[in-house]
């Protein structure tokens, strides 16, 4: 039964990772509708990021001893009336403050729901649990935004938000009648919860995690440039190739927890970082391939997701008095890092004029956090020892 709960939570992730993956593909849509410019239009993803960073670790704190389905259900509402917000914009300004909303309320949802599926199921199977999550948000990539472009087609872009907020609807009286009491965390101080920002490993993970996304986000922003321009494809196989690469996610995510329940969180954190890296580095050198250079793009895809998990699982690990602070850190951590890549992939491609070195710079960022990871895995394992002796 328990899976059926942890089901029904990842497809409020789905729906609330779909409101900020959609806009991206929607921009123009959005800018010829309010009669702004394309730039002023993707202020609207950084308006999401920058709420998703700033609002979730506070919100989560304030309400980490309360029953998680409540606080469930009310980051729902908010999420809800953020759609609303979206659905009726008529100008820049109401739309920039719907997602703000649609931010915070998706950032609580998503640790919440992390920190509640720890508890749903014993500590052997928390990595699967955590995937089938993870899994919610790689669905979303492959599903969620290419439906949202057609329903933009079909009809109207705001009409994307009406039927999420029905979405979220129902998953939310779902929650509210099915999901059993989950207790929120003991009662902690703040100042112990943000003592555990003292913990060597656990800075060191968010290292990780910031180096992590922000190589991710150097190749990934600019993705498609790569695709057209390197490797010279069309707009209709780009179109193909990206769904191919969501599979190839949604494959990882999944395969992920399983591996974690069964080799623990380090072996696979580290493995999957240094494939990533290593698949990054020797993506300009078959730059001329077509196959290999897709084959090394699918490969980096799977160990990004794959590797997923394993870093939310250790972060859950290592502080498990304050889970809820330390998940809402690293969310707000990789909002920064994707933030932060895209600004530096950016100046890597318009300083050479191509998007050739994008890869080679992200497998430098990638290998930071590769060192990171080892780090932190190395400190926790120093500790315990001092412990265990």
């Amino acid at each position: 039964m328990n899976r059926l709960f942890i089901y029904i939570l990842a497809l409020g992730v789905f729906v609330t990772a779909t409101s900020e993956l959609v806009v991206a593909g929607i921009l123009p849509a959005i800018a010829e509708d309010l009669h702004i410019s394309i730039a002023i239009a993707g202020q609207l993803i950084t308006a999401y990021s920058v709420a998703f960073a700033v609002g979730t670790p506070i919100i989560v704190s304030l309400t980490s001893r309360l029953e998680r389905k409540k606080v469930l259900a009310g980051s729902l509402a908010a999420f809800i009336l953020g759609c609303l917000v979206s659905f009726v914009s008529t100008n820049i300004s109401i739309l920039m403050i719907s997602r703000m909303m649609l931010g915070i309320s998706s950032g609580v949802y998503l640790v919440v729901v992390f920190s509640s599926v720890a508890k749903l199921v014993p500590a052997d199977k928390i990595g699967g649990a955590i995937g089938t999550v993870i899994l919610g948000f790689s669905c979303a990539m492959v599903l969620g935004v290419p439906l949202g472009i057609a329903i933009t087609q079909w009809f109207h872009w705001q009409v994307i938000f009406m039927m999420l907020a029905i979405f979220s609807l129902l998953i939310m009286f779902i929650i509210i009648r099915l999901l059993p009491t989950i207790e929120g965390d003991a009662p902690v101080s703040f100042k112990q919860q943000f003592a555990v920002l003292g913990n060597v490993a656990v800075v060191s993970g968010l290292f990780l995690s910031f180096f992590r996304e922000s190589g991710n986000s150097v190749m990934f922003t600019y993705m498609t440039p790569y695709l057209q321009t390197i490797l010279h494809m069309t707009s209709s196989e780009i179109g193909v190739m990206m769904l191919i690469f969501g599979l190839f996610g949604v494959i990882g995510s999944r395969l992920g927890g399983y591996i974690v329940d069964k080799w623990g969180t380090a072996r696979l954190m580290i493995g999957g970082i240094a494939i990533h890296a290593l698949s990054l580095v020797l993506l300009p050198l078959f730059s001329a391939t077509y196959a290999v250079g897709l084959g090394l793009i699918a490969v980096m895809v799977f160990t990004m997701f794959v590797t997923g998990p394993a870093i939310q699982t250790y972060f859950i690990q290592q502080a498990p008095e304050s889970s809820n602070l330390i998940l809402s850190l690293n969310t707000s951590i990789i909002h920064l890092g994707l933030a932060t890549g895209a600004g530096v992939g950016g100046a890597i491609a318009g300083a050479a004029s191509t998007v050739l070195y994008n890869p080679w710079i992200a497998s430098g960022i990638v290998v930071l956090g590769l060192a990171a990871a080892i780090v932190s895995v190395a400190w926790g394992r120093r500790v315990f020892s001092k412990v265990a002796a």
